[in-house]
């Protein structure tokens, strides 16, 4: 087993573009074509392929690329009891197009049960070595969480849960024993992908809860509460970091804002042993709330942007990390992109090719600041 702990000084989220032979093995197989151990077959050889090829960059983290999943968030919940989904066609507007999602929702009280994930972990953990280690990525608590109160879902919750409170309890319960499995099954390298805290930076968010009559400060207390809930008795030899984003999908965003109205909440009280975060644009403001952030975490600045080819200047990047240093002290500060480059499996709109160019640029911007 792997001794090596995320962050790294050049890192990544998590998620890659889909190659095209799991893309035509999938769309047979949801064609009736080919049997779904065909398709796990090729899902294989590409997991592997794209293993080699972060191991071919030189990164000390590897991922399975989330080549398994449809969707960053709901095909994890999909594997609690109590959860459900459909296909309606329906969706999330983003920025710029309406990201099209299953509907996910509760038919019960969610429960742990042995989950899936897990064993797609166990195929990563093999491809270990001296010089890397298998990091899992899965929805932070609090998107579950939110996914479950959303006002498509509301209702239907309430005849469930008949408050946050015991919602939050559940999905806390339901993580732990998720998390003991991942631990079980030798994960060490453990990742909540965490939107909702991007969800409620910037006024819009503030207008959008007072139209609903809810409090924000009572939304940001429920995050918190359930994210270090899932936290609470994790094994202390495990390292679980958090990816906070503001939506990635298709190229296209959902939020804009800077980090100053949850930093009191996320940078200074979430449990977690490291932050990677999206600062890729004008979007997330300035470093300054990095002051905020407790002194027992690192912080991944996503200072590469992901939705699109074009390559960053290497000084402009590096002047920022410095920059960030003002706040946070440069030992504690790694670099990577700001989120994954499929979050769903339609992908951003760059190549394989561009793609790896952006992860070579992360490195070498980081050898530059740190050294090797």
């Amino acid at each position: 087993m792997s001794n090596l702990q995320t962050p790294f000084r050049y890192d990544f989220v998590g998620s890659f573009l889909r190659p095209q032979a799991l893309k035509d093995a999938k769309a047979a197989y949801q064609a009736g074509e080919i049997s779904k151990e065909t398709f796990d077959r090729v899902a294989e050889e590409e997991v592997a392929k794209v293993v080699a090829k972060q191991k071919e960059l030189g990164y000390h983290v590897i991922t399975d690329g989330e080549f398994r999943r449809a969707f960053w968030h709901l095909d994890f919940m999909w594997g609690f009891e109590g959860v459900a989904h459909e296909d309606t066609g329906n969706g999330v507007q983003f920025d710029a197009e309406l990201a099209l999602l299953e509907d996910t929702y509760l038919v019960g009280k969610i429960k742990a049960k042995a989950h899936p994930f897990v064993e797609y972990f166990k195929f990563l953990k093999q491809f270990e070595d001296e010089n890397t280690v298998a990091k899992y990525t899965i929805p932070a608590p609090a998107q579950t969480f939110q996914q479950m109160i959303v006002p498509a879902n509301y209702e239907r919750t309430r005849k469930i849960y008949a408050t946050n409170e015991e919602l939050i309890q559940d999905i806390g319960k339901a993580y732990q024993d998720v998390i003991q499995q991942f631990y079980d099954a030798g994960c060490r390298n453990l990742q909540f992908d965490d939107c909702t805290w991007g969800a409620i930076v910037g006024d819009a968010a503030e207008q959008r809860y007072q139209a609903l009559g809810i409090d924000l400060n009572d939304v940001k207390a429920q995050l918190l509460a359930v994210n270090n809930l899932a936290l609470e008795g994790k094994p202390a030899d495990m390292i679980i970091n958090s990816h906070i984003c503001r939506g990635n999908y298709h190229s296209t965003y959902f939020t804009s804002g800077p980090y100053d109205s949850v930093a009191d909440y996320v940078f200074a009280k979430e449990n977690v042993n490291a932050l990677f975060l999206e600062y890729d644009d004008e979007r997330s403001g300035g470093f300054a709330p990095l002051a905020k952030v407790s002194a027992d975490k690192k912080v991944v600045l996503g200072l590469i942007t992901t939705k699109t080819p074009e390559l960053e200047e290497k000084e402009r990047i590096i002047a920022r990390i410095h920059e960030a240093a003002k706040y946070i002290p440069l030992d504690r500060l790694c670099l990577s992109p700001q989120c994954g480059f499929a979050s769903c499996e339609i992908g951003n709109k760059l190549t394989e090719e561009e793609q790896w160019a952006k992860l070579k640029l992360v490195k070498e911007i980081a050898e530059e600041v740190w050294g090797k």
